[in-house]
């Protein structure tokens, strides 16, 4: 099967993405079922287990082989104590946030075996030609990072910082007080986070733009701002703008 025709949108990046996939931290509990014509990862994130990568030969289509794929990952799934099933991505480790709308036979295949679509999220492209310079210091220096966006978020967003190509974080009278990283997939920038005694400072507006800055000098003319929450915030900072539109879905398990 030619992955990059399969995933035709992302065709550039379709193998970088399969890579990343099979990299998860070690308490990851992951699995992938290939056939002839098409392939699924899928994965563990306590009792609930996700589809995070789907990929079936334009060829192939309409033969069952995407039905037959999904079975055998609830299959495992169900046999890994899941009692729901989601077409979304599983932090830290995952492709994209859920289906992009314009897979149009993805969003069949979930709807038709009974997958119910619960949230939308998007993806943010920022031209990388202009100038991110900024007044704000900011350290690449990660010790410590890792712990205070432990605290402040989550796991996972602690194993991207500490994965990705840079990172960088700012400090108000020796203590972190913001972060951002880049790099944790082709084109990717995130995840960034600032402590809510910090907001409104322009903490959150220079690790942004730092990171940027670093992106643009490896030669690349975009980035994509992943699983954005705050789209004002990044369309005023970088004019970043909504490019990718992903829809989730779940369904529970009987």
């Amino acid at each position: 099967m030619n992955l990059g025709e399969a995933l035709h949108l992302d065709a550039d990046v379709a193998l970088a993405l399969a890579d990343r996939l099979v990299a998860p931290p070690e308490d990851r509990r992951w699995t992938s079922f290939a056939f002839k014509d098409g392939l699924v990862f899928t994965s563990m994130s306590g009792e609930v287990g996700h589809i995070d990568l789907i990929a079936v030969d334009p060829a192939a289509r309409r033969r069952g082989v995407g039905r037959a794929l999904v079975a055998e990952a609830e299959t495992w799934a169900r046999s890994e104590g899941a009692k729901e099933m989601r077409f979304a991505g599983n932090p830290p480790c995952y492709a994209w946030p859920g289906i992009d709308v314009r897979y149009t036979p993805a969003l069949c295949l979930a709807e038709s075996l009974g997958y119910e679509r619960y949230q939308t999220a998007c993806n943010m492209t920022v031209d990388l030609s202009q100038d991110f310079s900024d007044d704000l210091p900011v350290s690449d220096d990660r010790e410590g990072v890792a712990g205070f966006v432990r605290e402040n978020w989550n796991e996972a967003w602690a194993w991207e910082a500490s994965q990705a190509t840079g990172c960088y974080h700012a400090e108000v009278d020796g203590e972190i007080v913001g972060f951002a990283a880049w790099g944790t997939r082709p084109h990717w920038f995130g995840p960034m986070g600032t402590a809510p005694a910090a907001r409104g400072r322009g903490v959150g507006r220079a690790l942004l733009r730092r990171c940027l800055a670093d992106m643009a000098a490896t030669g690349l003319s975009h980035a994509e701002i992943a699983w954005v929450g705050p789209i004002p915030f990044y369309a005023k900072a970088v004019g970043a703008r909504v490019e990718r539109v992903f829809w989730l879905y779940r369904k529970e398990f009987s």
